[in-house]
C-alpha cells in the first residue's frame, strides 16, 4: 500500500472538499486492494493513516483539541465515502471516530490535550471496546471488566471478546464495574500496555482485515488520567447518540454501493429483472431520505458535549434501524440482479450482503436497537 508521510496538521478538509479527496484516495489507495483486505485479511493501516491526513477523524473533534468542530455530518459522509467501497475498512473509520468521540464527550483536560489530538490526525489508531458495556447498560448481558480502586487509579482484570482496530499502541476504551460498588467507569487503554493480552483466536466474514482481537485483562493498571468518567453513567447517555448516529454512515455507502451494482446489471439484464422487488430508483429514493435524515439529527448532536431529549435518541435510533433494513433490503436485491455471478468468489455482490449482515448484528445490532426503542416508547 502508498505510505504516506505524516505531518503535524490541523488544517483539515470539511464538506465537499473532504468528500473529494476521500474519493481519490479510495480508488488510489483502498479499491486495489479491496479484494486483499476481505479475503486475506490484509489490515489498510496507510490508508487509514492517510486519510487522518484529510481530516477523516478531525470533524467532530472541537479546534481547541485539533479538529474542525463541524460536527457529526463530516464524520457521516467520511464514514459513508470509504464504506461505498469497502465496508470492512469504513467500519475501522467509525471506530476510529467512536473513539475521538469517547475523549471529545469527556471532562478529562489530559485526554483532549494530549491523546485526542493524534487520533484526529490519524497519527495513532484506534477502536471501541464498547460493545460488552452497551449491551450490559440495556440488560443483554453481564459486564466483562472489573476495577479494583488502587492508589493513583484502577486495576482492571477480565476479557473482551472482541475489539476492532486494534494492536500495538492502538487506543481504544473500555469500561468496567467498579468492585465494592454499583458504579461503573469508562476510561481509554492502549495496546501494548503490561497484562494486557490481544489475542486473535477466530476468523470472520466480512472482517478478516479489521485487526479484532480477544483482549485479555490481567492487573492492567489504569491511571486516573486515562479515566474518561467515574462513574459514567450520564457520560454513557451522552456519548450514546452520536455512537450510534455515526455508524449509519457505514450502512449508507453499502447501500449506495448495491444501487450502483443493480444499475449495472439492470443495463444488460432490465428485461427480466424488471420484474424484481427493490429496483434501484426505489432505493435510491429512500436512500436520499434517509441520508437527509441522519444529517439533520448530526447537526441537531453537533460535536456533542451535552444530553439531548429523549425524542432526539429515538429519531437516531429510528434512523439507524432503517439504514440496517435499508442495507439487507438493497444486499439482497443485488444479489438477485446479479443471479449466479453473484456466488463467485471475487464477487463484490456476495461481500456486500456479508458487509449488510454486519450492518445489522454491529451492537447496537438490529435487536438491540428496537428493543431501545420499545423501552424509551
Amino acid at each position: 500500500m502508498v505510505t504516506s508521510t505524516l505531518r503535524m496538521n490541523t488544517q483539515f478538509l470539511s464538506g465537499d472538499a473532504l468528500v473529494s479527496h476521500l474519493q481519490a484516495a479510495v480508488k488510489e489507495q483502498l479499491q486495489p486492494y479491496t479484494q486483499a483486505i476481505d479475503r486475506l485479511g490484509v489490515y489498510p493501516e496507510d490508508f487509514l493513516k492517510y486519510i487522518g491526513i484529510l481530516g477523516a477523524y478531525a470533524q467532530a473533534v472541537h479546534p481547541e483539541f485539533g479538529g474542525t468542530g463541524k460536527g457529526l455530518v463530516g464524520v457521516l459522509q467520511a464514514i459513508e465515502t470509504v464504506s461505498r467501497e469497502c465496508g470492512s475498512t469504513g467500519f475501522m473509520v467509525w471506530c476510529q471516530n467512536a473513539c475521538a468521540w469517547y475523549i471529545q464527550n469527556a471532562e478529562n483536560h489530559f485526554l483532549q490535550s494530549k491523546i485526542l489530538p493524534t487520533i484526529a490526525r490519524g497519527e495513532f489508531l484506534a477502536g471501541t471496546g464498547l460493545s460488552n458495556p452497551m449491551k450490559h447498560f440495556a440488560g443483554i448481558e453481564k459486564i466483562n471488566l472489573i476495577a479494583q480502586p488502587s492508589q493513583g487509579g484502577y486495576i482492571l482484570n477480565g476479557m473482551l471478546p472482541w475489539v476492532s482496530n486494534i494492536g500495538e499502541g492502538h487506543y481504544f476504551a473500555v469500561a468496567a464495574r467498579i468492585a465494592g460498588c454499583e458504579n461503573y467507569l469508562m476510561a481509554i487503554v492502549c495496546g501494548g500496555q503490561r497484562g494486557l493480552t490481544l489475542r486473535q483466536d477466530a476468523h470472520f466474514i466480512a472482517l478478516e482485515g479489521t485487526r479484532t482481537f480477544k483482549c485479555i485483562f490481567r492487573d492492567v493498571f489504569v491511571s486516573k488520567e486515562w479515566v474518561l468518567a467515574a462513574p459514567c453513567t450520564h457520560y454513557v447517555e451522552r456519548i450514546k447518540p452520536g455512537f450510534i448516529l455515526s455508524q449509519v454512515g457505514i450502512g449508507l455507502g453499502i447501500i449506495a454501493s448495491c444501487i450502483e451494482l443493480i444499475e449495472k446489471e439492470n443495463r444488460r439484464k432490465f428485461h427480466i429483472n424488471s420484474f424484481l422487488d427493490d429496483q434501484a430508483e426505489n432505493l435510491a429514493k429512500e436512500l436520499a431520505g434517509l441520508r437527509q435524515r441522519s444529517y439533520q439529527l448530526a447537526e441537531t448532536i453537533g460535536c456533542g458535549q451535552k444530553l439531548v431529549s429523549d425524542e432526539i435518541l429515538k429519531e437516531v435510533i429510528t434512523c439507524r434501524i432503517k439504514t440496517s433494513e435499508l442495507a439487507l433490503r438493497a444486499a439482497q436485491s443485488a444479489m438477485l440482479h446479479a443471479g449466479a455471478v453473484a456466488y463467485l468468489n471475487n464477487s463484490p455482490h456476495q461481500r456486500k450482503l456479508r458487509e449488510a449482515y454486519f450492518v445489522a448484528i454491529v451492537t447496537p445490532a438490529l435487536k438491540h436497537l428496537r428493543k431501545m426503542l420499545a423501552s424509551l416508547s
